[in-house]
């Protein structure tokens, strides 16, 4: 039986013995950096822009128009964007998204200034930014096999988790002040992170990619290669049952306990309270899951996360009336980093180079729809139902999760 190409990567790791720290490799620190930076101009404008057509227009209407509109292109643009992963160099791929979206969010800012900031535009920014930025991370996850030690993925992966959650915590006050002094600020800070998000990865050394030597099928083909292995393969169809109810389960609660809390006159002070304590509960599981991944084989890892995050929840839809709620659903978005760690770091390890943007794409397509979806059904139960009956529904969904990852062959197979 041949033997799939070895990573450089994999080479390294057999050449040089003992990993050295994370924090030692340029090339991810680049990336990892430049996209601290971006992500945090993200954040900032995700409050900045509705509260820009709120302020112009005075429709909460048009203002979650715009947010949906972003969302869509995010989903409709996720395939598309594995098979240019794919396809063509990683590095150049990056550099261009990079450099249309530090263009349109220049304009956006040079609109607001000078008040000529229309709807139209705004929605076309938002469209055009969230395109290239639907293929700038497919791109960057796909290229992190080939930055970091084999050894050292879960890692790399717990630390762009640990990035996710930092700017979730510090962007949407920094775009509030920044719109305050100025409605401009948040949108020029915006174009200023992604110009030295390019400047990064421009100095990125390594190639993010093995080398193409053959020109593969056309983008149908190729997009459906991608799918034909990702259903094929017992790990990653089990990935796909358990990312999927995960995310809307999270998106869903945290979503349905916001609401909850307000129905129940919980002050405003408290809630927001509430949404900082579950990312911090997310940040600091980024940094344990590490940890947690070596004292721990992967298969009873991702199984006893998934069980103990179920029963999380439930406890914090009974208590669904009170900021008490907060204590379990934070503990339960603690451990969300460590599964997302090992599953995540694992699909990098068993999916060959050459097909790594295409199965990421559908298993974030399949997240993030499942993800999109939950705010709807929580406001459609809550609607229904009281509070507590009405959430139980999302400790079910990670119930499905925790089945699978029990009884799936594809789990059980996970590399200790």
């Amino acid at each position: 039986m041949s033997r799939p190409p070895v990573s450089e990567s994999a080479a390294e790791a057999a050449r040089t013995g003992p990993a050295p720290s994370l924090w030692r490799n340029r090339d991810f620190t680049l990336l990892w950096s430049g996209q601290c930076l971006s992500d945090l101009g993200g954040a900032m404008v995700e409050l900045a822009l509705p509260l820009l057509v709120l302020q112009q227009t005075g429709s909460p209407a048009r203002a979650g128009l715009v947010g949906t509109a972003g969302l869509v292109t995010t989903l409709v643009c996720r395939l598309p964007a594995g098979v240019l992963a794919d396809r063509f160099d990683r590095r150049r791929l990056m550099i261009v998204c990079d450099l249309l979206r530090l263009a349109v969010y220049a304009l956006l800012g040079w609109a607001v200034l000078t008040d000529a900031a229309g709807v139209p535009l705004i929605v076309a920014v938002v469209v055009a930014g969230a395109a290239a930025t639907a293929v700038f991370s497919t791109a960057e996850h796909a290229s992190v096999r080939s930055l970091v030690r084999p050894d050292q993925l879960t890692s790399a992966v717990a630390r762009n988790e640990a990035r996710t959650y930092g700017v979730t915590l510090a962007g949407p006050p920094l775009g509030g002040l920044l719109f305050g002094i100025g409605r401009a600020l948040p949108f020029l800070g915006n174009a200023l992170s992604f110009l030295l998000s390019l400047a990064a990865v421009c100095c990125i050394r390594r190639p993010l990619q093995q080398a193409r030597p053959q020109a593969g099928p056309g983008a149908g083909g190729s997009a459906a290669q991608g799918l034909r292995f990702l259903l094929g393969h017992p790990f990653l169809r089990a990935l796909l049952v358990i990312a999927a109810p995960l995310n809307m389960a999270f998106t869903g609660m945290i979503f349905a306990m916001t609401l909850a809390l307000r129905r129940a006159g919980v002050s405003p002070f408290l809630v927001g309270l509430a949404g900082t304590i579950f990312a911090l509960g997310g940040l600091l599981g980024a940094f344990a899951a590490p940890a947690l991944q070596r004292r721990l084989r992967l298969p009873v890892l991702i199984t006893l996360l998934c069980w103990t995050t179920a029963v999380l929840m439930a406890v914090g839809a009974l208590l669904s009336s009170t900021v008490l709620a907060a204590v379990p659903l934070a503990a339960a978005v603690f451990l969300g980093p460590t599964a997302n760690a090992a599953l995540f770091a694992h699909q990098a390890a068993v999916t060959p180079d050459h097909l790594q943007g295409r199965v990421v794409s559908a298993v974030l397509l399949a997240a993030g729809s499942a993800a999109a979806l939950a705010p709807a059904l929580a406001g459609a139960l809550l609607a229904r139902w009281s509070p507590a009956p009405a959430m139980l529904v999302f400790p079910l969904l990670v119930t499905v999760a925790a089945v699978t990852a029990t009884f799936s062959k594809g789990i059980r197979s996970m590399s200790v």
